[in-house]
């Protein structure tokens, strides 16, 4: 049952990127996301085929993954899990056309060691741990808005030209690992016989940081390069939210030096990892002068 397990959680990681790179396609056809018109702005997404297929496709996943969870153990699973990070590129370049540099190959396979290294140390250290501290909960989860709200307003700065993508991405993962401790935290207030338990703020913060990060992410599919900005998206979320498992939840980070010390290094793989991905901002650059230069000396453009 161990293989059968792990085969489908290969296929929960598989069918997560193809469904990805679908909401990619048709986020690039939709109408601009403007947190300003929110309706108007998800019609037009879900007016898109791909985007709409797209989220049948996540649903999909999300019953591969549950699946795989009860056939597996959870680290077994999160270790392999980490191999969609490498199936990412490979699907986008063959089935999606996308052009995959080295660049992103090395931020990719770095996030997909350190994933992996955090699924396969946590053999000891994963439990049912739902209690939690308020303050530690409000703590972290009022430094994941703060960290999202700058990376998603730093994406309008001068500065950032070329990283808008990255910036957008890195605040949506953030975000939906705010309404990941949301939930989790929620789970242990609410009964299904007092329909009054779901009086508490959690279900708020929940709300509010699931539809900030459903914009977000969207926004940065439409701005940013497919490969970087999925990857940035899912390995900022699945960091954070391990993170958030240790600071909240009180899991343990390991049980000896040698497991906190590996877990360590691999949460600094998964942040170099994100640094890396995006492609520079100097190409970046050339890319927006040459296309201002063509519009500039095309009478047709013009």
């Amino acid at each position: 049952m161990l293989l059968v397990g792990l085969a489908f959680a290969v296929a929960s990681a598989l069918v997560t990127d193809v469904g990805f790179l679908m909401r990619q396609r048709g986020a690039t056809a939709a109408p601009d996301v403007d947190i300003r018109t929110p309706l108007r702005t998800v019609a037009g997404l879900f007016r898109q085929k791909w985007w709409t297929l797209g989220y049948g496709v996540a649903l999909v996943a999300w019953l591969l993954h549950v699946v795989s969870l009860s056939l597996a153990p959870l680290s077994l699973v999160q270790a392999t899990l980490a191999s969609g990070f490498v199936m990412l590129a490979v699907i986008a370049e063959r089935c999606f056309g996308f052009e995959v540099g080295r660049r992103e190959w090395i931020g990719i396979l770095l996030c997909a060691a350190g994933l992996a290294l955090l699924g396969v140390t946590a053999h000891s250290t994963t439990g049912t741990h739902g209690s939690y501290g308020l303050a530690a909960a409000v703590a972290f989860e009022g430094g994941l808005i703060l960290c999202g709200a700058l990376a998603l307003l730093g994406h309008r700065h001068p500065r950032a030209n070329g990283r808008e993508g990255p910036l957008l991405a890195a605040g949506a993962g953030l975000l939906f690992t705010v309404s990941h401790v949301a939930t989790k935290a929620l789970s242990s207030h609410v009964s299904v016989s007092n329909p009054g338990s779901l009086l508490t703020p959690w279900v708020l913060v929940l709300v509010v940081a699931f539809v900030g990060a459903f914009f977000a992410s969207a926004r940065s599919l439409q701005v940013g390069e497919a490969v970087p900005v999925i990857a940035i998206t899912s390995a900022v979320s699945n960091a954070s939210a391990i993170l958030g498992g240790v600071v909240v939840f009180n899991d343990p980070l390991g049980s000896d030096a040698l497991q906190i010390s590996l877990r360590i290094f691999a949460f600094a793989l998964v942040v170099i990892a994100a640094a890396v991905i995006p492609a520079p901002v100097r190409a970046a650059g050339h890319r927006h002068e040459e296309r201002a230069s063509g519009h500039a000396t095309s009478p047709a453009a013009a």
